[in-house]
């Protein structure tokens, strides 16, 4: 039974109203997820989102196991408010295994963001509220474990609302992607 779901301010990649839009609940902490990012993301990048195919929507899914990962996906919403949204999602995956809070603040040093008001974003757990509705949105979904990705016609008339058809559990080869696409 196909699901609609709504985008949202979900941080995307590629075109808003690309045909086809894939959206992945992941946690930083993860190394399944790194996985994707390593592996999988820049063949997706490459043949799907620059040429227009497909949208990227990254939820966060921050698992309760992983005790750095909850500051990690509010650090990347944080540089999102920046318009660094990738550059830290790209950052954290690169940097996986230093993700405590004083690694955190300087990554936004080095991605040249204003570190006062990342630093503010941070502590004062601002985006914590939207981490919590993307858990629940992947839960109400039926996800367990990350990587998750979902897979679904871009509503044309209204490209905030996706029309899923596809669960893809765990970090699975770029041809599980291109036989779903």
């Amino acid at each position: 039974n196909p699901q609609t779901i709504s985008i949202g301010a979900s941080p995307i990649k590629g075109k808003a109203d690309a045909p086809v839009t894939i959206i992945e609940y992941s946690d930083y902490q993860c190394p399944f997820c790194a996985r994707h990012y390593r592996d999988v993301l820049p063949l997706i990048q490459q043949e799907y989102i620059d040429t227009g195919k497909v949208r990227f929507v990254m939820r966060e899914n921050p698992l309760a196991m992983h005790r750095d990962a909850m500051n990690a996906s509010m650090a990347a919403l944080c540089a999102g408010d920046q318009g660094k949204y990738w550059d830290m999602h790209n950052m954290l995956f690169d940097n996986q295994k230093q993700l405590g809070v004083d690694n955190l603040k300087s990554f936004a040093g080095t991605l040249g963001l204003d570190t006062a008001a990342f630093n503010e974003c941070l502590d004062s757990k601002k985006h914590e509220k939207t981490v919590q509705a993307d858990l629940a949105s992947g839960a109400k979904l039926g996800m367990a474990g990350t990587p998750a990705f979902f897979i679904g016609r871009t509503d044309p008339s209204d490209p905030d609302k996706v029309n899923l058809s596809v669960f893809i559990k765990g970090a699975q080869s770029i041809d599980q992607f291109r036989a779903s696409i």
